[in-house]
């Protein structure tokens, strides 16, 4: 019998993208489905993905909340063998945002995705009779907590088996106890085994309590969040689930991300050809106006990232000036926190031979660092998992890395550098070693092939995921 999997999210790629949930979403069911699993995926219709390739497949959805019930309609939409749902509930989605707009969370986010959550358990009833409900992030939390309190006993779900994927423990939904009625909740689940978290109901945490399993994105961060110091409050519940919690490491969609066939290069490449690649190191710093005759010969460490404390630019910051003694430059492609927007700026303007920045994101330009660059910088305090390495690695460019999570996972001795210990100064020294190194050519090119020649790609990914859901059904 096939086996049928049901994927709730609140982010997919390409409709709707924060970060890597979205990418997770995107490819992992396609990875399923080649698999010959029958995957469908629900998320909600922002406002601002169109309806125009949509077919509408369910008038009157049903959405009971406490005493209200959410007008809300369904679309599909297929792709390679994947059904995806869109669950189009204006009231609630029909906005520009994802979770927040002007910097400010929506005030009924609780509401947005309680709903979400009954969706998923109803679109089983419903739409697509599945036998694995599997929820991401917090924003789905409540899925399986619902599961278990409103529809265990209906018949359509006396087989279904829930698994929770953690994508951040960071980010966990934490509201007040009085959402409670207001979500269709008894009293009973504010409780330290269901959704109560230090006097308030936790969405992360009523999915990491209820599901029959839960995975997070690589093997490293399972074992970190059930230590106090990255349990962010939950590593005692994680640890009590310790026999169902699998890491499972995210995998790299290498049909986007891969210098032989990507068309944002100005020259492709690959490990039997590496000419390319030269190419694009020029072409980078003319994009970015910086001299590709004063620096084509000298390592350029490109960054890609949400500028955030997590991920590590506070450290950058601490170094600054000894790390631009170094002979290297930096170009730099990000958005986030203006303390670090402004600290790139600043090195931009200070050394504009050297240092390149791009406030924002823009994909072109994201894809042009991995190839132009020589190293990739990753100091990030935390990294559940980490794509940005991944890419790295398929594109010959050299990761510095700090040794946690994912990057711990996909980041050797053999293929880039590695620093233990959160500090400046450690990661600096890890920094003047990659630039040493890159002076012997001949090492240099071992090492960029050795990354090259790794597989990160959804294959092995998705069979983890199989085995699992098999496990639950035996």
């Amino acid at each position: 019998m096939q086996l049928r999997v049901l994927m709730v999210g609140s982010e997919v790629a390409p409709f709707a993208k924060t970060g890597g949930l979205a990418d997770v979403l995107g490819a992992l069911p396609l990875a399923l489905a080649q698999r010959g699993v029958s995957v469908a995926v629900l998320m909600p219709r922002y406002g601002f993905i169109p309806l125009d390739r949509l077919q509408r497949v369910y008038d009157h959805f049903p959405i009971v909340m406490g005493s209200d019930q959410i007008p809300a309609q369904v679309y599909a939409f297929e792709d390679r063998g994947v059904r995806y749902f869109f669950l189009d509930a204006p009231g609630l989605f029909g906005r520009q945002g994802l979770y927040a707009e002007k910097g400010q969370d929506y005030p009924d986010n609780f509401r947005r995705f309680g709903a979400l959550s009954i969706a998923g358990c109803e679109a089983i009833r419903r739409l697509f009779r599945a036998d694995i409900l599997h929820c991401h992030d917090w924003q789905t939390g409540l899925a399986p907590l619902y599961l278990r309190e409103r529809y265990r006993l209906d018949p359509n779900f006396m087989a279904v088996k829930s698994v929770f994927t953690i994508h951040n423990l960071a980010y966990q939904g934490i509201f007040g106890r009085e959402v409670l009625p207001m979500l269709g909740l008894p009293q009973r689940v504010f409780d330290s085994g269901a959704a109560e978290f230090f006097g308030k109901v936790s969405y992360l945490k009523a999915g990491i309590a209820t599901a029959d399993a839960v995975t997070t994105v690589s093997p490293t961060y399972a074992k970190e969040i059930q230590t106090p110091q990255s349990g962010w409050g939950l590593d005692g519940l994680l640890r009590t689930r310790k026999e169902s919690l699998h890491g499972i490491l995210n995998g790299a969609d290498y049909s986007l991300w891969d210098p032989a066939f990507d068309p944002y290069l100005a020259a492709n490449y690959s490990a039997d050809d590496l000419t390319g690649k030269a190419t694009c190191k020029r072409d980078l710093l003319k994009t970015v106006g910086l001299s590709a005759d004063d620096l084509e010969n000298k390592p350029v460490i490109g960054i890609v990232a949400r500028l955030s404390e997590q991920k590590g630019f506070d450290l950058v910051g601490a170094v600054a000036d000894d790390l631009m003694r170094e002979d290297l430059a930096l170009v730099v492609l990000g958005s986030g926190e203006p303390r670090y927007v402004d600290l790139f700026r600043t090195l931009a303007d200070r050394y504009p031979d050297r240092v390149a920045f791009r406030a924002g994101y823009d994909e072109a330009m994201a894809h042009k660092i991995e190839a132009g660059s020589d190293l990739f910088l990753m100091p990030s305090q935390y990294e559940p998992c980490g794509l940005n390495q991944i890419y790295s690695l398929r594109y010959g460019t050299v990761p510095i890395v700090h040794a946690v999570g994912g990057l711990e996972d996909t980041v050797s001795e053999e293929t880039g550098f590695r620093f233990v210990g959160y500090s400046g100064g450690v990661m600096l020294e890890s920094i003047r070693q990659a630039v040493k190194a890159y002076g012997n050519k001949r090492a240099w090119r071992k090492r960029m092939l050795a990354g090259m020649s790794l597989d990160y790609s959804w294959a092995a990914s998705a069979q983890q995921y199989l085995d699992l859901y098999a496990h639950l059904g035996s």
